[in-house]
């Protein structure tokens, strides 16, 4: 029987790292200069994160759980199956979405104030651009919504640890998103909730989850979701997270960021949640 109190916990924190979309947003209209040291730094952190806590918890977890339904053979190639099969399907989702709309592709607030060539365009291909890239950070935060919520509910302190990671890579997102917005519809209002609501597919997916996955959940249906979790997770910060944080600053920035990220989760997991 799952603990209520972690439901609610693992909702609220797809909620919050989801939505953080807007705060991106509201740094791109108010702060005058990007700190691209910061995010550089922040964006390695998250990935650093991401990897250590899908290699040795989220991983070890799928493989345990999928052992002991199917055996140790069966087990390691069901989990193997199910972390490709999630990067598989990151991958497919990325390759989907063009890549002017594509929301990870990094974006400066100085872009408000002197937009690139590429942003300069008649009134309706901006519109158009501004509309595929709410669409492709809804559909980028759609199995990060499941992956925080599945997680909260195995360990509440490796859902927080997870969300934080999200929400610092969703901070981001909101800017590159809102810049593009603003410039379709001539609006900052409209740019902030256009990016706030593209969030939102975070706690829908953490719904579905609840609702599909929750009734018949056990160890096979838990395994395989973990194990594709962790998939999904290394994809995004292999892919997204890391190229991002090396283009926002220097690469060795990037890289103390990243194992800083992997030091704080591994002092986390020992103190925190084994």
């Amino acid at each position: 029987m799952l603990d209520k109190s972690n439901i609610l916990l693992a909702f609220g924190l797809t909620i919050f790292a989801g939505l953080s979309t807007g705060i991106g947003s509201l740094i791109a209209f108010l702060a005058k200069r990007t700190n691209t040291k910061f995010l550089s730094v922040a964006l390695g952190f998250s990935g650093g994160v991401m990897i250590y806590v899908s290699f040795v918890e989220i991983f070890a977890e799928a493989k345990a759980s999928l052992t002991h339904a199917l055996g140790a053979v069966a087990g390691g190639w069901a989990t193997a199956a199910a972390f490709f099969g999630g990067i598989l399907l990151i991958a497919l989702i990325d390759k989907l979405v063009p890549r002017l709309e594509n929301p990870h592709e990094a974006r400066c607030i100085e872009e408000i104030d002197h937009p690139p060539d590429k942003l300069v365009a008649d009134t309706k291909k901006l519109m158009n651009t501004g509309i595929y890239a709410a669409i492709a950070i809804a559909v980028h935060n759609f199995p990060e919504g499941i992956a925080t919520f599945t997680s909260t509910l195995q360990s509440p302190a490796l859902g927080v640890a997870i969300a934080t990671a999200i929400l610092i890579h969703n901070i981001p997102e909101g800017i590159a998103v809102s810049v593009p917005i603003y410039f379709a519809t001539g609006s900052k209002k409209k740019a902030f909730w256009y990016s706030f609501l593209s969030g939102a597919a975070e706690p829908i997916g953490a719904l579905i989850a609840f609702l599909v996955l929750m009734p018949i959940l056990n160890d096979v249906i838990f395994g395989v979701l973990f194990a594709s979790v962790a998939g999904i997770m290394v994809f995004i910060a292999l892919d997204e997270l890391l190229p991002a944080s090396r283009e926002y600053g220097e690469p060795h920035l990037s890289l103390y960021g990243l194992l800083s990220g992997m030091a704080v989760m591994a002092v986390s997991l020992l103190l925190f949640i084994q």
